[in-house]
């Protein structure tokens, strides 16, 4: 019997135990109860003993610890936060499906978390009166394989967590995959991922070969059962939408024994401006082994003294850009790139340090790796929490210098929002756009991160820091993509669009699908309808299906 069959056989006996022992349930009780029963029922994956480990209602005393775990953004942990009335932390594969298909017939919404670093919280807060969250950060396995290249790496597996099993095996393999080390692989995987190799490597998902998935059925399907389509779909259009990621396997790159790491930065008095229209021409031909982002942030810089009278003098805000540099390989081979492609940015011996990947990796997390070991990684503990808005945009023409200069003044004037441009090219463009659903690739010269966070608790202050956010990204719009204005996936953004997956769900999809997946949006809609027409699997921003909407209710008698 193969591992197709077996995969088959073994969902379709918990599709069984989970239809019979809900009709069980279907009297009296509450939700947890007829939930628990279900999961407990004839022959199911979860022994009675192990519910209490990874079952938790609202008023089991670590039902707040559990959701607060990883909650990353505080504007969705408030006592206004709708909360779920069940959180689920199941401990293997194998209890997943008995999750779904329980939840499908007890007809409640069911919110799939991997690592909280959802920018609108949309994997553990929703807009239906009630909701369980599908926590899955005990399935967190790292199979790597350097004899064959690849690894698998489960769902709820960190970045971090990812990085260091790979470094642990081989000092010259790696993965292109972000640079914050506490998100979680389901989410970062399905919505695309790119980290600071892109340009060399392409996408986080242009190097996935396989996954294991739970669909609507509550089948545990690889990249056979699946079919090309789904497979595809999950590549980059949200796992969320169309199941429950379980693990993907990837296939590693190589990487130089030492690679080179720069960071240098620039106030407007010091020549910032050129150095943001030098890059905007460096990006479409510099090296496709050298990543740069930039960091264009509005600051005070500190105050300086009179030589005559000793008093401090307060200076005014100004810009500050922060190039931050990653080249495949060492100093040597970079200066003559950074020579010609950006004289202006002036990059000396002593601004660049030669270094492992994966003390690179520390680095772009904002360690120093010279006093910080590896295992930092391994921590699943984010940065100080704060509240937070993220935007995002993609420039296809460079913005002119009256353009910077009017952007400087806007974010000087706004005092808080800070952008990020990532270089795109390289690899990234050689790849259809159609490849996956993730489209923007030719034609792009950088995507922007718009970025605001604050510590101020209270409807007032997060008022003013969104509508500074929202400023910006309207002040942006003749120098950025447009028919439509692009987004990145992975930023999440309910500004652009929502949907309340009810009788007008396709039109009210089709506005932010089409920002984030281009002319990819139809397809990804076919395959939605293809493997969960009931819309199951379903959030504010997800991809609906075509069939007509009926009441779930009817599922119990399939």
């Amino acid at each position: 019997m193969n591992d197709t069959m077996k995969i088959f056989i073994f969902s379709f006996f918990l599709v069984f135990q989970a239809l019979c022992s809900v009709s069980s349930a279907a009297t009296g009780g509450s939700i947890y109860d007829k939930f628990v029963d279900c999961l407990t029922g004839p022959g199911s994956q979860i022994p009675k003993d192990q519910v209490s480990k990874i079952v938790y209602a609202q008023n089991n005393a670590q039902f707040s610890s559990v959701l607060d775990a990883y909650v990353r953004n505080l504007r969705f942990n408030t006592s206004e936060t709708p909360k779920p009335v069940i959180i689920v932390t199941p401990l293997e594969e194998a209890h997943v499906p008995a999750v779904v298909l329980c939840a499908k017939n007890a007809d409640i919404q069911i919110k799939i978390r991997s690592g909280g670093h959802d920018y609108e919280g949309l994997s553990y807060v929703s807009e239906e009166s009630s909701f369980i969250i599908l926590d899955m950060f005990n399935i967190r396995s790292i199979d790597v394989d350097i004899a064959t290249e690849t690894a698998w790496v489960q769902a709820g597996a960190t970045l971090g967590e990812l990085y260091y099993r790979i470094a642990e095996k081989s000092p010259v393999h790696g993965f292109p995959g972000g640079v914050c080390p506490t998100v979680g692989v389901g989410g970062h995987f399905s919505g695309a991922g790119y980290g600071n190799m892109l340009r060399q490597y392409g996408l986080t998902v242009d190097h996935a070969v396989d996954a294991r998935i739970v669909d609507a059925k509550g089948r545990i399907l690889d990249r056979s059962a699946m079919g090309e389509d789904l497979f595809w779909a999950i590549r980059g259009g949200g796992g969320g939408s169309f199941g429950v990621i379980l693990a993907y396997k990837i296939k590693l790159v190589r990487v130089p024994k030492r690679v080179t790491y720069f960071r240098v930065e620039r106030l407007l008095n010091q020549n910032a401006t050129d150095v943001v229209l030098e890059y905007q021409k460096a990006v479409t031909t510099m090296d496709s082994n050298l990543f740069i982002r930039l960091l264009l942030q509005p600051i005070t810089p500190p105050s300086i003294v009179d030589p005559v009278t000793g008093k401090k003098i307060k200076q005014n805000k100004t810009m500050r850009v922060t190039s931050i540099g990653l080249f495949l390989g060492e100093k040597s081979q970079l200066l003559p790139v950074t020579n010609k492609e950006l004289p202006v940015l002036g990059l000396k011996s002593s601004d660049l340090t030669q270094m492992t990947w994966i003390q690179s990796v520390l680095e772009w997390a904002n360690f120093d790796h010279k006093t910080t070991k590896p295992e930092i990684l391994l921590s699943r503990v984010p940065d100080e929490l704060k509240f937070g808005k993220r935007k995002s945009d993609y420039v296809q023409t460079p913005i002119p210098r009256d353009g910077l200069e009017s952007l400087w003044k806007k974010m000087v004037e706004l005092g808080k929002v800070g952008l990020v441009f990532n270089s795109y090219g390289g690899k990234l463009a050689e790849i259809p756009d159609n490849a996956t659903p993730f489209p923007h690739r030719a034609g792009i010269l950088f995507k922007i991160q718009y970025s605001v966070s604050w510590a101020e608790s209270g409807e007032e202050a997060e008022n003013q820091f969104l509508t500074q956010a929202r400023d910006l990204h309207t002040f942006m719009t003749p120098f950025v993509s447009s028919n439509p204005r692009q987004a990145y996936l992975n930023y999440r953004d309910v500004d652009i669009g929502t949907t309340d997956n009810g009788p007008k769900r396709y039109e009210q999809a089709k506005v932010f699908g089409a920002m984030y997946f281009n002319n990819n949006f139809d397809r990804l809609v076919k395959v939605k309808t293809a493997v969960d027409p009931d819309n199951f699997f379903r959030n504010e921003q997800s991809i609906p299906p075509l069939s007509p909407i009926r009441s779930r209710k009817h599922v119990a008698k399939l």
